[in-house]
């Protein structure tokens, strides 16, 4: 897959624009187009009963949309500008996953737990599962213009896993490192006889040289996926989302979940 066309979220949040330089960067990289789609919701923080004005709502989508072009056009993009009106959490999470399906990868932020409301707090979720595409989340704090020279890929063997893999191959050609960590559980009972599968051998059939990290691990699956991230030094983390039960992959479980809560680089999710 090429990436030659990028979506980035916008709302009214301060993260906005680091997610925005990220989208430029990478756009510019792949020489891609850029859609800036505007989405959030009219409360007012986690409450459900303040509301924000029409009035506020069309200035915080003019601001957004002001900021998108200027940039863009700094940048010598070719540029989209989309906006889901306002309308009730259906209305604003599905819509927004159709928006992510014309276009080869989309950028999130992650949800920051002190700056709840503008959006649902499952949108990147719901993105991750309903869009059929890729999803970029951006953490909500640190610096991140720049992506991808050294890459941490969490592997499964799970078909959510291959489908992240990719997903990530741009990325991953133009990394400086790739390390390969392998997440198993251990076999139980007899096994017959499999085939000798090496993902690295994959890799570097498209060209990108990996290392390779096997561990053997029945729970704690997102801290070993962040501890070995900060031990390598990633600027992304590649995921796949949701993994399905059964050797050799792991449960189900709360990972997905608990690597968006806690994840301390950009996160690239597929399924």
């Amino acid at each position: 897959m090429e990436l030659k066309h990028l979506i980035v979220h916008l709302d009214s949040s301060e993260r906005t624009a680091e997610r925005l330089e990220l989208a430029v960067s990478l756009a510019a990289r792949f020489g891609a187009r850029l859609s800036g789609l505007f989405a959030e919701g009219a409360s007012i923080g986690g409450s459900a009963v303040g509301r924000r004005s029409p009035q506020n709502m069309q200035r915080a989508r003019e601001e957004a949309r002001a900021r998108f072009e200027q940039r863009t056009r700094e940048a010598s993009l070719a540029t989209d500008w989309w906006q889901v009106e306002q309308g009730d959490y259906a209305h604003l999470v599905g819509w927004t996953a159709v928006c992510c399906r014309y276009a080869d990868l989309a950028l999130f932020g992650q949800q920051d737990p002190e700056r709840e409301g503008l959006v649902p707090p499952d949108l990147v979720d719901q993105a991750v599962l309903e869009s059929g595409r890729p999803v970029l989340v951006v953490p909500y704090i640190g610096r991140y213009t720049e992506i991808g020279s050294r890459v941490l890929v969490a592997w499964t063997g799970s078909r959510e896993s291959a489908r992240a893999l990719n997903d990530a191959l741009p990325l991953l050609r133009g990394a400086r490192e790739v390390t390969v960590l392998s997440l198993q559980q251990a076999p139980s009972g007899a096994a017959g006889t499999v085939p000798d599968l090496d993902i690295t051998a994959h890799l570097r059939a498209h060209g990108v040289e990996a290392s390779y990290e096997r561990v053997l691990t029945d729970t704690g699956a997102a801290d070993l996926v962040l501890n070995r991230a900060a031990d390598t030094g990633a600027d992304l983390t590649v995921l796949g989302a949701y993994t399905q039960s059964g050797f050799p992959f792991l449960p189900r479980s709360t990972t997905t979940r608990d690597i968006l809560r806690t994840m301390t680089t950009p996160v690239l999710l597929s399924r």
